[in-house]
């Protein structure tokens, strides 16, 4: 199990360079703004061609995360259309670098928690995943709050993989697990590996990180590892049941990351 990649999120103008920095095998990054509608940009100075290629050749992995704002579930046509625009948009931009996976929020829909509204919730993503010219892994992850969310409550996360069950394309549709989300979310650390596969019968990527802040508070607030409230044994048992890539996106640069690596590591 210490074999299992550890990889950590990075600024994106020249992740080759962040990743050597942390002697990580990958690593994960925005395509432009994570809270903004305008779509996706290349900052590495060779392009997406260039990326791509100088990628393979340091043998370097790439994962991109889809801005925090796309949201496909929602029932608001003024955020469910430019939010599909934008997934596609940063789909193309991903598979053009040669990335692994684009991994994406669950969403949510409206302030209200009427059945019929959740319903529409999980028909949203069977739409958006049709609509939607997947290219590489779409890995969809599991966020930290709100009662309305798409991916908090493990029943939730089945009703969106029950939808897309019945979509095209959702053989290409994968599992993100974040640590802090889970935990902030009130799913158990400990059973969360077997639940999960149990539903999406697969996890392709864990979000490793520690967190600020109690159990179930709902609160998205990334820690460092050892210093945040999860316990660490079940923080570093999850990670070991999955066997999936890593990606940490605990705060700091270089240092701190290559530190989280070695307690993670030491654990597992």
């Amino acid at each position: 199990m210490s074999t299992i990649p550890l990889g950590a999120h990075v600024e994106q103008t020249d992740p080759i360079a962040e990743a050597e920095a942390r002697q990580a095998p990958h690593v994960q990054f925005f395509l432009g703004d994570p809270q903004g509608y305008r779509g996706p940009e290349v900052r590495y100075a060779g392009g997406a061609d260039g990326l791509r290629a100088d990628a393979e050749a340091a043998g370097v992995g790439l994962y991109v995360h889809a801005p925090y704002i796309v949201n496909v579930a929602t029932t608001n046509n003024r955020i469910r259309i430019p939010s599909r625009k934008l997934l596609q948009q940063h789909m193309d931009a991903a598979a053009a670098i040669g990335a692994r996976g684009l991994i994406v929020h669950g969403g949510h829909v409206d302030k209200s928690n009427d059945p019929e509204v959740i319903r529409t919730g999980f028909d949203n993503w069977r739409k958006a995943v049709e609509a939607t010219d997947i290219k590489i892994p779409l890995l969809i992850e599991n966020t930290a709050g709100g009662d309305n969310a798409m991916a908090r409550h493990l029943d939730r996360i089945a009703g969106v993989w029950d939808a897309l069950s019945a979509a095209e394309g959702a053989e290409q549709v994968g599992f993100c697990l974040d640590t802090c989300h889970a935990w902030a979310g009130g799913i158990d650390l400990g059973t969360a590996v077997d639940k999960v596969r149990g539903i999406t019968g697969r996890i392709d990527l864990v979000h490793a990180n520690d967190s600020r802040d109690t159990f179930d508070s709902g609160a998205d607030r990334h820690a460092n590892f050892g210093v945040g409230k999860l316990p660490p044994d079940e923080f570093a048992g999850l990670v070991r049941e999955a066997g999936a890539p890593v990606i940490c996106e605990t705060p700091g640069g270089a240092a701190e990351h290559r530190d989280d690596f070695a307690w993670l590591r030491a654990r597992l």
